[in-house]
């Protein structure tokens, strides 16, 4: 899978490096001072590296959490986002991370234990309330768990902040760290889903939907917390009819009463990324929708975003209660 390791200088004896490098034998390896110097360069080949990404090992010196955008978030008031990884083993055409990122491989940041010690001092700032964290914003949380163990190193963590939260957002089935382990009762993974016939258009290298609910079944069965992400929800001809089933098949296979929580957001993307992405895929379908620019954001006509919004909450809310739906603000 890896053809390329760069590893920063300072971190080459990191064990958590040297389980990497052991993991890939025949990698080449290429030392570098700071991973910015293979990451962030202009003029660099996003599709092409996308075919054979490297992994760069890194440390992450500050900003380990990070506070979300407001309008987001599952209920509480102090919600953070951390990223333990950059950019995602999938290519989904929608995601935001291609026109954020230079570069299309990953970054993996292996000092662990300073993103815990920032999250415990934030649970400690705020001892009364429940504070939740969001894993999954600049890269997916378990699609590459095998290698870096992040849920393995995590999970026992959170287990002991008694006011922390944790969302493990994914459309992997990477599970089994999971399945092997006893559930945290304030862990909720997260699946974003799609219709499979969107998801085989433009969500491109993650697993179909029936193997991403087969995953959710049995992490369900386990006593796992579960979110179910519809976002973004991609206009088309026929759309009703297609969420309306994707709701159905849902819901069919879980327990509604043993879900978390629901969230509801439209295809959006800020007018600079989405422009670096249509330079990327020029003849992709899904940017040739009925778009306008709404201050700075690039998505659907205000009337047909609030018709899709209206159609599926009204759909989501004849299988969960009021106060585990979530849409989220465009």
């Amino acid at each position: 899978m890896i053809e390329t390791l760069y590893i920063e200088e300072a971190i080459v004896q990191h064990p958590r490096v040297l389980e990497i490098i052991a993991r890939f034998p025949q990698a080449r390896i290429i030392h570098c001072g700071r991973y910015g110097e293979v990451f962030n360069p202009k003029a660099q080949n996003f599709r092409l590296q996308k075919q054979r990404p490297a992994l760069i090992l890194a440390e992450k010196y500050r900003h380990f959490a990070l506070p979300i955008p407001e309008g987001y978030g599952m209920g509480a008031s102090k919600n953070y986002y951390f990223s333990h990884m950059l950019n995602c083993l999938y290519d989904c055409r929608y995601c935001f991370l291609q026109g954020m990122y230079q570069s299309a491989h990953y970054v993996l940041f292996v000092n662990y234990e300073d993103f815990q010690q920032e999250i415990r001092q934030l649970c400690q700032a705020h001892p009364a309330e429940q504070v939740h964290f969001f894993s999954g914003y600049d890269c997916d949380s378990l699609a590459l768990e095998p290698v870096t163990g992040f849920a393995g190193h995590f999970l026992p963590f959170f287990a002991q902040v008694p006011n922390a939260w944790l969302e493990l957002r994914t459309k992997s089935t990477q599970i089994r760290s999971l399945l092997s382990r006893e559930p945290v009762p304030r862990c909720v993974v997260a699946f974003s889903l799609s219709p499979d016939d969107i998801a085989q258009k433009v969500e491109h290298k993650a697993p179909p939907l029936q193997r991403r609910l087969d995953a959710m079944l049995k992490l369900q069965q386990h006593g796992w917390q579960l979110g179910l992400r519809f976002d973004p929800v991609i206009y088309h001809a026929g759309y009703q009819q297609q969420y309306q089933e994707l709701f159905e098949q849902v819901f069919a296979l879980l327990d509604a009463n043993r879900i978390h929580s629901v969230s509801l957001g439209v295809f959006r993307l800020p007018e600079k990324h989405f422009k670096k992405i249509h330079h990327l895929y020029p003849d992709e379908k899904l940017f040739a929708g009925p778009l306008a620019n709404r201050q700075g954001k690039m998505s659907y006509h205000q009337a047909i975003e609030q018709e899709m919004l209206d159609f599926c909450t009204q759909q989501l809310l004849s299988y969960i209660p009021q106060h585990k739906f979530f849409p989220c603000a465009s």
